[in-house]
C-alpha cells in the first residue's frame, strides 16, 4: 500500500487544488475540442491529429472529469476517450449538436483526416 506522511497532507492538498483550479491551456482546449467534436477517439488518434504526444493533457482532462476513458470494444488493448456529462453541463449544452458550428467543424475534421490518410497512403507507396 502506498501512503504519504501526514505532515505532507496540506502541501498535497494545495498542489491538487492549484492543478484543478487553473485555467485550461491552449493544448488542453485543443484536445478537449477534438474529443468533443470527433470523439470517441483513442489517444493515438488524438496524437495523430494534434501532431504531438497528448499523454499529459489526457491525464489532466481525466483528473478534471472533463473526459472519460473506456476500453475500446474493437480493440481491448487500447482506451477510447469521450466527453463526460460534466463537460456538457459545464458548457451548458444538452446535446452534441449544440456545440458551436458543429456541422462545419465536423466537416473540416473529416476533410483533414481524409487528406492525411491519402498522404500517408501515398508515402507508403513510394
Amino acid at each position: 500500500m502506498l501512503g504519504t506522511a501526514s505532515e505532507a497532507s496540506s502541501l498535497i492538498e494545495q498542489i491538487t487544488r492549484e492543478e484543478l483550479s487553473r485555467e485550461l491551456g491552449r493544448a488542453a482546449l485543443e484536445t478537449l475540442t477534438l474529443i468533443a467534436y470527433e470523439g470517441p477517439l483513442s489517444r493515438a488518434e488524438i496524437d495523430y491529429v494534434r501532431g504531438v504526444n497528448s499523454s499529459f493533457i489526457m491525464r489532466h482532462l481525466l483528473i478534471r472529469g472533463l473526459v472519460e476513458r473506456e476500453i475500446d470494444k474493437k480493440d481491448a488493448r487500447r482506451f477510447i476517450y469521450r466527453p463526460t456529462l460534466e463537460l456538457w453541463r459545464h458548457l451548458g449544452l444538452e446535446k452534441i449538436d449544440d456545440l458551436p458550428e458543429y456541422n462545419e467543424v465536423k466537416k473540416q475534421l473529416a476533410n483533414f483526416l481524409a487528406n492525411n490518410e491519402q498522404i500517408d497512403e501515398n508515402e507508403e507507396g513510394d
